[in-house]
């Protein structure tokens, strides 16, 4: 028989304690138990969590939620080579809102009672985003809503990953009434709340703020591709900004239109909060050059964050592929769920919900967001002039801008 020594004694300790220590990190690293972070019957096992996607993947509103479909499923990608949430890997059920408010209704019922998924990232149009509203705040889900809108809403259910009024439409207004020193607008939209909305709140900026005057107002049905009407009026009027929310396929005929008609950046300043990277691709760079949008985000911007997000994008889409503001948004989404469910140590949604103010998302393309307790994000307003090449080069920058959902004298 071994004879203890002090040594021995002191090996054996030391040894044990590093045992004991790597049982430790052992316990630490696995995953806590479903029971725990799953009180409310979500789908969620000791490996996996189920979420939703709900975008167009056809019709009309197709050219510009595929982005939104691809970076979300990106931002998953991602976290799940980097060990899941809660060390549970996420696992995707899409559907296909159709460019159709009752579809996505319908689509995010199932996903919710049926599938019981953990949360959803979906929707793009704001009729899409009230038609599932009521289902989501019944059914207590959470929605991350990726576009710029029209604001006047707030919801315990959702997380807006993009811009409101005050942040796109105010400050863009304001920069190019200053730079172009403009007096007169002629507002475009397609004929659906946000467009509709978001004209309301131009029209009493320009007149109430800027001093200016609206020289006319039109708005299309979603899907129209016949513009000329619309074209003589503009020449008619001769307004100093064109100010559009066009949205869709729609933006294709519009500005291939404008273009035919001799309507272009050397002869008519043009404004729109509804035109990106993904629409661009079907309308032709040479079709809208040097005309301007008021955006968070632009692909061409030049910071690390988004040098490493458009190369993974590129690589997982193709080199061809291009990113817009919702895009953008979108991918912020599954990150910004993440950070909320392993801050609550939790999937359940009042949980999530509570935790998501002050998130703080460091990594973001744009830079830099934080989640405001009114669930919007702090974001910058941004201009880009597109250029024939479909970029966009950023010719301002604005400060952080607080989210105000609910500004004064614009409801």
């Amino acid at each position: 028989m071994m004879k203890s020594t002090p040594s021995t004694l002191s090996r054996l300790g030391h040894a044990a304690l590093a045992l004991a220590l790597l049982a430790a990190g052992a316990a630490q690293a696995a995953p806590p138990p479903t029971a725990q972070v799953n009180t409310t019957g979500l789908a969620v096992t000791d490996t996996t969590v189920t979420v939703g996607q709900l975008h167009s993947a056809t019709g009309t509103m197709a050219i510009s939620e595929t982005g939104s479909i691809q970076a979300e499923q990106l931002a998953i990608d991602q976290i799940n080579s980097a060990g899941g949430v809660l060390g549970r890997q996420i696992k995707v059920i899409k559907e296909d809102g159709a460019s159709d408010w009752p579809t996505f209704a319908e689509k995010a019922k199932k996903l919710l009672v049926s599938d019981k998924v953990g949360t959803v990232f979906g929707c793009w149009t704001s009729a899409s985003r009230k038609a599932v509203l009521p289902v989501f705040e019944k059914e207590n889900g959470m929605l991350y809503y990726p576009t710029f809108y029209e604001g006047l809403e707030q919801s315990k259910n959702v997380i807006y990953t993009g811009q409101e009024a005050t942040q796109q439409i105010l400050a863009g207004l304001d920069w190019i009434a200053k730079q172009k020193k403009a007096k007169t607008f002629y507002l475009v939209g397609s004929d659906y709340i946000w467009p509709r909305t978001s004209m309301k709140i131009a029209r009493k900026h320009i007149e109430n703020v800027l001093k200016g005057t609206v020289v006319g107002e039109e708005f299309y049905a979603l899907g129209s591709t016949q513009f000329g009407s619309l074209i003589n009026k503009i020449k008619l009027k001769k307004p100093d900004v064109i100010y559009a929310a066009v949205v869709g396929g729609s933006n294709v005929s519009f500005y291939k239109q404008l273009a035919a008609a001799g309507i272009n950046s050397t002869k008519q300043t043009l404004l729109t909060i509804s035109v990106t990277e993904d629409e661009v691709l079907g309308i032709g760079g040479e079709n809208l050059a040097g005309f301007y949008s008021a955006m968070k985000y632009f692909q061409s911007l030049n910071n690390p964050n988004n040098k490493d997000f458009v190369a993974a994008f590129k690589a997982k889409y193709g080199p061809a592929s291009v990113i817009g503001d919702v895009t953008q948004a979108g991918y912020l989404g599954p990150w910004l769920w993440k950070a909320a469910v392993e801050k609550a140590g939790s999937f359940d949604i009042d949980k999530i919900a509570a935790a998501s103010p002050d998130i703080e998302l460091k990594t973001a393309p744009e830079g830099y967001v934080k989640v405001h307790p009114n669930h919007h994000l702090w974001s910058k307003l941004r201009i880009g002039q597109w250029q024939k090449d479909g970029q966009a080069k950023v010719l301002f920058d604005s400060e952080l801008l607080e989210p105000n959902p609910f500004p004064k004298g614009y409801q």
